[in-house]
């Protein structure tokens, strides 16, 4: 074997002889001494009676004691079992044969399809870009849905947020992005959802096409750590083909369960329970996560999609009221439009794009405030012009609107196996608004 291989492969592993020891355990922390370690630090937790390991993070430190958060769950282990910190530290394996793959927050395989090679190793904790290394979005990013590219117009590089209530429609939206996206990276992180979406999204909503696609999961059966960290173990890998110069696509579901996980994990170390039960963590942590995707200047860029449950259909919750002030944009999906049938149900009026004014022409412009007025007449007079008290020729707006209104909704109804070139969107918005 080379010296150089042989040196990688020992620099790989741990083969101190210092440990330390668990001297309590409870459902969410394990409590150890014996060990220098600082905060963030990673351990191994070896069992003394069986074969059992795991890996955890150092989240607090009391005088020789340091608490231990498991990326697992507890059960089997018990006092005086080891405790080895992992030369790894905080840091995933990431390279181009991830591509097509579906993997956990560490990049270990969990579609069967056998061992990842990986190039280099990244850490998973990054400082987000530096606000003057950031670069100009001036560029269009198109998604292949008529209704985000007419009205809200993402760039590359642009932060959105998808709200919306439990069943609306976020995973098919998601699958249409993914599909339709023009960026030849795509990184999807489904965390906190049950393990049945996860080939369901692969099947029903991507069509088994992995191609160009990394897919990071951490369901709602794994610990709150796996949880936490596998959104940013996500980030990481899409940072990974930013630094290569690539326009990547990161899409994650959800924003809420990752905040959730936060909620366990503060709770279980004492922190005070603010608003909705939330500690202060889980919403300082958001921004952690959000503001490393942008654009970079001098590099690629990470446009991402954030999606938020809002429970309850309460936009004023405070996990979606923290991610509206973060992000770029906001996109809400309305139970109401899927009662009228129209798909995806984006109510254009509530949703906004902070950067489309700066990336489209005048003329599309144009249009797209045309028809916003058209359809919040509509909507406002809904009751007057089913009920008959409306007399056409009153209003000539309002006359417009309705004479329009089957155009208008077939313009934002599309069908999920369906993507759209965003300049023929633009033109049909604009041949409409004529």
């Amino acid at each position: 074997m080379p010296f150089k291989s042989l040196k990688s492969k020992l620099s790989s592993k741990n083969y101190s002889t210092s440990f330390g020891e668990i001297i309590k355990i409870n459902a969410n922390v394990i409590t150890a001494s014996g060990l220098h370690v600082s905060i963030g630090d990673m351990v191994r937790i070896v069992s003394n009676n069986s074969e059992l390991e795991t890996t955890g993070m150092v989240t607090e430190i009391d005088g020789n004691v340091f608490f231990i958060t498991p990326f697992s769950f507890v059960e089997g282990f018990c006092s005086k079992d080891k405790v080895f910190q992992d030369s790894n530290g905080m840091n995933i394996p990431v390279g181009d044969d991830l591509l097509g793959r579906v993997v956990d927050p560490f990049m270990r395989p969990i579609d069967g399809k056998g061992f990842i090679k990986s190039e280099v190793l990244n850490p998973i904790i990054k400082s987000p870009i530096e606000a003057m290394k950031r670069g100009m979005i001036d560029e269009v990013f198109s998604v292949g849905v008529k209704t985000i590219d007419g009205f809200l117009t993402c760039g590359k590089g642009q932060k959105l947020g998808i709200f919306a209530g439990s069943g609306v429609g976020k995973s098919t939206l998601m699958g249409m992005i993914v599909r339709g996206a023009q960026a030849p990276i795509k990184v999807v992180a489904l965390i906190g959802e049950r393990g049945r979406e996860v080939p369901e999204f692969i099947e029903k909503n991507l069509g088994g096409n992995l191609e160009n696609t990394v897919i990071i999961v951490a369901t709602s059966d794994d610990s709150p750590l796996m949880r936490k960290y596998g959104a940013f173990s996500a980030m990481s890998v899409a940072e990974y083909f930013k630094e290569k110069g690539l326009d990547v696509l990161f899409i994650m579901d959800s924003v809420t369960r990752f905040a959730m996980a936060q909620r366990e994990i503060g709770l279980a170390l004492g922190e005070p329970p603010t608003s909705k039960g939330y500690p202060p963590s889980s919403l300082t942590l958001l921004p952690q996560l959000m503001e490393r995707a942008g654009k970079e200047a001098g590099k690629g860029s990470i446009t991402a999609f954030f999606t938020v449950l809002i429970e309850g259909d309460d936009m004023s919750d405070p996990i979606a009221d923290q991610s509206r002030s973060i992000l770029d944009g906001h996109i809400v999906l309305s139970r109401e439009l899927t009662d009228f049938g129209i798909y995806p149900p984006i109510n254009i009026l509530n949703s906004a794009s902070r950067v489309m004014n700066d990336i489209i022409s005048e003329e599309h412009l144009k249009a797209a405030m045309r028809f916003r007025r058209l359809y919040t007449l509509l909507r406002e007079n809904e009751t007057l012009i089913r009920i008959g008290a409306y007399s056409k020729g009153t209003d000539r707006e309002l006359d417009e609107a309705i004479n329009k209104k089957e155009a208008m909704e077939q313009f934002m109804s599309q069908k999920s196996t369906l993507q759209t070139d965003f300049k023929e969107a633009v033109e049909e918005l604009i041949n409409l608004m004529k």
